[in-house]
């Protein structure tokens, strides 16, 4: 069993200095970590994240902090809002979810998940949705865990594959 620490998650203020600066400094360490890519995050984007997620009123995102509000941050959820046609509600897409490792394996992620459901459950939305790398096997571990399967409509037809296609 894992152990659990005690960590304050809440929900990013984007105009407060503190959460923007653990943010930036959280997504680019985990775009530095090889579940991430292992390269840096560009100039362009440590510049201009923080007013563009912020001008994205589908975007919301979590901090947890080793203990009180003020202390390290140790974890974040990017989460952006899409729409289900099949159920006609809104659907929350977690894009990005970064645990510093010295903190990986005491349920921070689960309890940044908790409040995400929580706030997906206030915008109506009917489904979490994320995805993950197949060689993540602690990700996938903890997913599976707290309630997530992969994505199939007929077992006939197979699993949802995620696909890309980078543009310009």
């Amino acid at each position: 069993m894992n152990k659990s620490i005690a960590v304050h998650v809440c929900r990013v203020d984007y105009a407060n200095p503190l959460h923007g600066q653990a943010l930036l400094d959280l997504l680019d360490a985990y775009a530095r970590d090889p579940m991430g890519g292992a390269e840096p995050l560009s100039a362009f984007a440590l510049a201009n994240l923080l007013p563009a997620l912020a001008a994205q009123p589908q975007a919301f995102s979590v901090l947890a902090f080793d203990g009180a509000p003020d202390a390290q941050p140790i974890g974040l959820v990017n989460c952006f809002e899409g729409f289900s046609t099949f159920a006609c509600r809104p659907l929350v897409n977690v894009h990005d979810v970064v645990v510093l490792p010295a903190f990986r394996g005491q349920r921070v992620a689960e309890k940044m998940l908790a409040l995400v459901e929580e706030l997906a459950l206030q915008r109506g939305a009917c489904k979490l949705t994320l995805e993950v790398l197949g060689g993540n096997a602690g990700a996938i571990k903890l997913y599976q865990r707290i309630g997530f399967a992969n994505y199939q409509l007929d077992p006939a037809m197979g699993q949802a594959q995620f696909l890309q296609k980078w543009l310009g």
